[in-house]
């Protein structure tokens, strides 16, 4: 068993979900409602109903809710946790570009390396770099 993140967008799931592509890599799917559904009309058949960002550390889904907002989340945050400090910058760097950048990535009290951000879409994110795990 696995999970993994499903986030929901006001008609741009396409758009951000080719950014997260963007700064994650991976394979991303994206499935229109005009592709499973001959009944669909006019602007429902560009609707994307499952968005799929497959990377080898994780999966990141997503679909149009016509509910759904660009306001920020409070209530979850992806946390992105490892130990590649380069790679980990990187990430923090450009999934805060367009957004806000709501705690500086920086050394913190428990001795790791961590920032919080909004992107752009609305969604929060947690970047913790710490060091290598003991075998």
């Amino acid at each position: 068993m696995q999970i993994d993140g499903y986030l929901f967008f006001p008609n741009t799931t396409a758009e951000a979900m080719e950014f997260y592509n963007g700064v994650f890599g991976g394979t991303l799917s994206v499935v229109r409602r005009g592709d499973v559904d001959p009944s669909a009309s006019g602007d429902e058949k560009d609707l994307v109903i499952n968005a799929t960002l497959e990377t080898p550390e994780f999966n990141l889904r997503a679909s149009d809710r016509p509910d759904a907002t660009n306001a920020p989340q409070t209530r979850v945050a992806l946390s992105l946790i490892g130990t590649d400090e380069p790679r980990l910058r990187k990430i923090y760097d450009e999934l805060s570009a367009g957004g806000v950048q709501d705690s500086p990535l920086e050394k913190v009290f428990w001795g790791d390396i961590f920032g919080a951000l909004t992107d752009r879409f609305g969604i929060t994110w947690q970047v913790n770099i710490g060091n290598a795990v003991p075998g």
